[in-house]
């Protein structure tokens, strides 16, 4: 699919992906900061600054208006935070595009931060943070960043602590986002039935002041080594665990191959993980695998929720798969079938304006490049059987091994078990 790339003068860059034949357009604006750029004291600032961006504009005093106006449009419009970038979006028909890049933009510009709303949200955030505790198996997801990242702003949480938010001022909100929403720290993606040209006529129109400084630099993370093991003990019926191995930095072309590697061992009813926790042992209901990567630093990890009684079962049959793939080549044939379904699956995700949106725009925002559904696929099929070999006798070793456990009181756990 052909995307357009300019910059405005001011740094800022636009990403636009013509869509003749759907009726749809999304607007994205994203900006390279989040929870990976906060100081200890101002963790989960990023976060609270997306939501408190919707409570008013010196256009649309109250949040009442904004939602309004875009739900009059019969659109669908939300935000997200992560660890390095943050998003805003709006999806409609595609003649509303103008006035859905007017109220994004408006948002994303001009919010200005009522100390009312202020206070109000802050117990919202406190209420997500308690939701997000109370859901093991999103939950475990922390405790594993706890654990490889410790007091580094990758090791905690996106949304801040209980503490962080109640200390939160509007004057915070203020300095982050002059220093972090500027030009050359912005990307905004157009997806759908649009003309391009008029796209970036608009876009230049709504974003072209805004300031051009290079925004604060990504504070340092990195992966701690004193700790192996993390248990949070949390009454549930399961355990919820994450095992981890230390794999590569974003950019890294590694990852292309550890993609496969994951796929094979987690991806799918008929990958090998699947197979033998669920439907040879019967010891959970889910399981998959997967790659977390920061600019700097990565984890290959596997996640299930298995049966109280068999964690050590489970871990030790997981460090079995692990180990085999250094030991054995896999099959053509199965390599085959896990390359078919990536690719099948990435076709699958791209249907809509706003999956292209995302598709484009994180790939800018987070590594500076962008690499289309024909490029990805030739990099899928390129790997061969030596590659995933050679990947895993790098990644697979006993000092790399990391887990994280959200379960009840009495968990027990031979710590020597993280052995290959």
């Amino acid at each position: 699919m052909k995307y357009n790339l300019n910059t405005l003068k001011n740094g800022l860059r636009v990403v636009t992906v013509p869509m003749k034949d759907n009726p749809t357009v999304t607007v994205l604006v994203l900006v390279g900061t989040g929870s990976d750029y906060e100081t200890k004291d101002l963790g989960g600032v990023s976060h609270f600054l997306e939501h408190m961006c919707f409570k008013g504009t010196v256009k649309r005093p109250n949040v009442s208006i904004i939602s309004h106006e875009l739900d009059m449009l019969g659109c669908q419009y939300n935000a997200f935070t992560d660890h390095e970038m943050t998003g805003y979006y709006a999806k409609g028909d595609s003649k509303h595009f103008k006035k859905l890049l007017d109220v994004v933009g408006d948002v994303y510009l001009n919010s200005i931060f009522p100390e009312k709303e202020i206070e109000k949200e802050k117990g919202v955030i406190i209420e997500e943070i308690n939701m997000y505790e109370d859901m093991p198996a999103r939950l475990v997801h922390d405790v594993f960043d706890e654990l490889v990242y410790g007091d580094t702003p990758s090791g905690r949480n996106i949304a801040g602590t209980h503490t962080t938010v109640k200390n939160m001022k509007r004057d915070d909100f203020v300095k982050y986002k002059n220093a972090q929403y500027t030009a050359p720290n912005t990307v905004v993606v157009v997806t759908g039935n649009i003309d391009t040209k008029i796209v970036y006529k608009e876009i230049e129109n709504t974003f072209g002041k805004l300031n051009n400084k290079n925004p604060n630099k990504k504070l340092k993370s990195f992966i701690q080594d004193k700790t192996k093991i993390k248990i949070k003990n949390k009454k549930t019926d399961q355990i919820h665990m994450m095992l981890g191995l230390k794999s590569y930095g974003r950019n890294n072309p590694k990852n292309k191959t550890l993609r496969i590697l994951s796929a094979i061992l987690g991806a799918g009813m008929s990958s090998r993980l699947f197979n033998k926790l669920r439907e040879e042992m019967g010891v959970c209901y889910y399981v998959s695998s997967g790659i977390t990567a920061r600019h700097e630093t990565g984890m290959f990890v596997i996640n299930a929720g298995v049966t109280t009684g068999r964690l050590q079962e489970v871990i030790k049959v997981l460090i079995s798969e692990l180990k085999k793939l250094t030991i054995e080549l896999v099959g053509d044939k199965e390599l085959k079938k896990v390359q078919n379904s990536l690719i099948g699956n990435m076709k699958l995700g791209l249907e809509s304006s706003d999956d292209i949106a995302g598709f484009y725009g994180q790939q800018l925002i987070l590594k500076n490049e962008i690499k289309t559904m024909k490029d990805k696929e030739k990099e899928i099929l390129s790997v061969k059987p030596k590659d995933i070999q050679k990947i895993a006798k790098e990644i697979i070793k006993s000092e790399n091994l990391r887990l994280a456990i959200v379960g009840p009181d009495g968990v027990k756990l031979d710590k020597t078990i993280l052995k290959i």
